[in-house]
């Protein structure tokens, strides 16, 4: 995931950042960690996670509106505004 965010809640991102990491892993995924800006643009991060299978994620995708602890991760980003924007890329990996 690419998020947009305000430079100036980052710390509040990072909050939201570290709900997500369990939740994920609650529902069957790996997850891969939140990459925060360093370098370069201040706004931009990526969050990195995996399942076995295009329809476990979207299982997952399915379950986590109904779930609480998802659902209050949600609503910390609404109320913080620190997420102005994301998207969502697939990737396959290429290993050795």
């Amino acid at each position: 995931m690419r998020y947009v965010l305000d430079p100036s809640l980052l710390a509040e991102f990072e909050a939201y950042a570290k709900m997500w990491i369990p939740l994920v892993e609650k529902f069957g995924g790996q997850h891969h960690g939140y990459f925060l800006p360093s370098e370069g643009a201040n706004n931009i991060a990526l969050a990195l996670f995996s399942f076995p299978s295009l329809a476990a994620y979207e299982k997952y995708r399915a379950d986590s509106l109904g779930d609480p602890d998802c659902q209050a991760a949600f609503a910390f980003a609404a109320q913080s505004k620190c997420v102005l924007s994301y998207e969502r890329s697939f990737f396959r990996p290429v290993l050795s």
